[in-house]
C-alpha cells in the first residue's frame, strides 16, 4: 500500500541498508527521542488514546523543547515565526 502510494505520487523511497542505522542518522536521532520520551512513558489503551498521546508529545517536541542542533530554538518558530498557532494536524 505504501509503495502504491509512493509511486502514484512520484516518491522514490531510499531506505537505509540493514545493519547500518548511520546511513540516516538524524532519523536514527529522532526516532531513538520518540522511543525513550513518548513510547516507553505511556500505556496506549486505545487508538485514539494513542493518537492524543503521540500529538501531545508531537506538538511539545516542536513547539516548546528547545534542539540543540538548531541552536537550542524552538522548531515550530523556525517555520512560523512571529505568535502563529500552530497548525492543526
Amino acid at each position: 500500500m505504501q509503495v502504491q502510494w509512493a509511486y502514484a505520487n512520484g516518491v522514490t523511497l531510499d531506505f537505509s541498508r540493514p545493519g547500518k542505522p548511520t546511513d540516516n542518522g538524524f532519523i536514527e536521532a529522532f526516532n531513538s527521542k520518540l522511543r525513550s520520551e513518548c513510547l516507553n512513558a505511556h500505556w496506549f489503551m486505545s487508538l485514539a488514546d494513542a493518537r492524543e498521546k503521540l500529538e501531545d508529545w508531537r506538538r511539545h517536541y516542536n513547539e516548546d523543547r528547545p534542539h540543540s542542533a538548531i541552536g537550542y530554538k524552538v522548531p515550530f518558530t523556525l517555520h512560523y515565526p512571529g505568535d502563529a498557532a500552530s497548525p492543526s494536524p
